[in-house]
Order: structure tokens, then C-alpha cells, then sequence
């Protein structure tokens, strides 16, 4: 019985998974032709195509047509912009509890704060600038909280590790999100940027001279303290 339509571009993604995990390809490396892949797998071109579709949306290859050396489809190194992708499609579609969200960020923000701590000379310009532009006058909390959330994913691309960034960066909508709703409950909202101007600069002081332990608290204290004054806590704890 012939395959499927809907299963044999299963069969391409399964082909290309085995070949990535056993290192008969890797970052830089051409895939077979649309025609070979169809001959050695027994599917159609059409399903050749469409799953390449599907790892290119993936972040794990690029495709170009004509028939250079950048033609066809080669892998990608460091594919976290898909994974990013994919993560804020699942936050949007599930609408994962605020307390898994909540609790992944504490985990993840943590982390950050102790490897960026641990650095010789963690570079922390992007963290700075996104500092001074929340000294602007005039914000909105909308634009305040989007600063915000641009500064944490600055501080995890600044960790030097790309899985935390990637997370960091899928997970950015759903923060926005929450903060943004939890700042309505606020009554004097000057007064809470304030508060957090303070803390953002009391944690990057931290982790630039190298005091991990404060740095990681100072974050927890911070994420769990905006939840308790923005009244989110009613529907979810997070831990300590």
C-alpha cells in the first residue's frame, strides 16, 4: 500500500532527524536533492517539499533556489529562532497556567544571573542600553513593560547560552502579556517604575562584580515581588 500523504513528509523529517543524530550531517551540510530524497525514501517531491517546509519554519535549515553554492537546502547552526517560534506558537495555542510560566522564568532567570555573574567580563551593554531607555520620560507601562521584558532577554542572550535564550525569548510573549495585565491592578504606577529601575540596576550591579548569590536573589525578589503587587499571586504562587 502506497504511503500515506500525510505520513511520508513524516518520512523526510525522520530521515533528516536520523542523519543529524548519527553526524552524517551537520551544521553547514547540503541535504540530498528534492529528487534524490524522493527516489531513497519512496515518497513524493511534493512531500520532499513540504517537509522541507516544515524545517525551515523549524529554524533548522535554509533553503535557496538556482543552483550555486548557496542553492538548496543547508543546515542551519544555530537554529534558535525556530525553537523560539515554536515555543510562542504553543504558549499562544495552549495557554500554558501563569504558574508553569512563572516558575520556567525563575528557573531560567536564576540560571542567568548566575552564568552572566560567573563571567570574567560578562558583556552587559545590551542591558545597559535597554537600562537607559527606561529612564526615558513619557512612558506608557505598556512601553515601560515591553523595555522590561527586553531587558531580561538581553541579560539571557548575554549568558552565552542559546537554549536559555531561546526559551527566554519563546517565552517572551506570555510575559508580556501577564506583567501588562497585572499592571492595571497597580494604584501608583510612577511609583512602581521607580521600584523597578532600582532593582534591574541593583541586579546588573551584582552581576558585574561577580556576586552570584545576590544577583540570583535580587532577580527572585524581583519577578515574585511584581506578581505580589500586581495582585497575580490570587491565581498563582510561585515558589521560592
Amino acid at each position: 500500500m502506497p504511503e500515506q500523504p500525510a505520513r511520508a513528509w513524516r518520512l523526510v523529517l525522520e530521515h533528516v532527524e536520523r542523519d543529524l543524530l548519527e553526524g552524517r550531517l551537520g551544521p553547514g551540510d547540503r541535504l540530498a536533492s528534492e529528487r534524490d530524497l524522493a527516489a531513497d525514501l519512496g515518497v513524493g517531491r511534493s512531500s520532499v517539499r513540504e517537509a522541507l517546509r516544515v524545517l525551515e519554519v523549524m529554524g533548522l535549515i535554509r533553503t535557496a533556489t538556482g543552483s550555486g553554492p548557496q542553492s538548496g537546502a543547508i543546515v542551519i547552526a544555530t537554529p534558535t529562532g525556530g525553537m523560539s517560534t515554536l515555543l510562542r506558537l504553543q504558549v499562544a495555542a495552549q495557554g500554558f497556567p501563569l504558574t508553569d510560566v512563572v516558575q520556567t522564568r525563575l528557573l531560567l532567570e536564576d540560571a542567568v544571573a548566575a552564568a552572566l555573574a560567573g563571567q570574567q567580563a560578562p558583556d552587559l551593554a545590551a542591558a545597559h542600553s535597554v537600562l537607559d531607555a527606561m529612564d526615558a520620560e513619557g512612558l506608557t507601562p505598556a512601553e515601560f513593560l515591553a523595555l522590561d521584558a527586553q531587558l531580561h532577554l538581553a541579560l539571557a542572550e548575554s549568558s552565552g547560552n542559546t537554549v536559555v535564550a531561546a526559551i527566554m525569548a519563546g517565552l517572551r510573549t506570555a510575559i508580556e502579556s501577564y506583567v501588562q495585565e497585572g499592571a492595571a491592578s497597580i494604584a501608583d504606577w510612577d511609583a512602581m517604575a521607580d521600584l523597578l529601575r532600582a532593582e534591574h540596576r541593583a541586579i546588573i550591579t551584582a552581576i558585574a562584580a561577580g556576586d552570584a548569590t545576590t544577583a540570583q536573589a535580587l532577580v527572585r525578589a524581583h519577578i515574585t515581588g511584581y506578581y505580589t503587587a500586581a495582585g497575580l499571586t490570587r491565581s498563582t504562587r510561585p515558589t521560592d
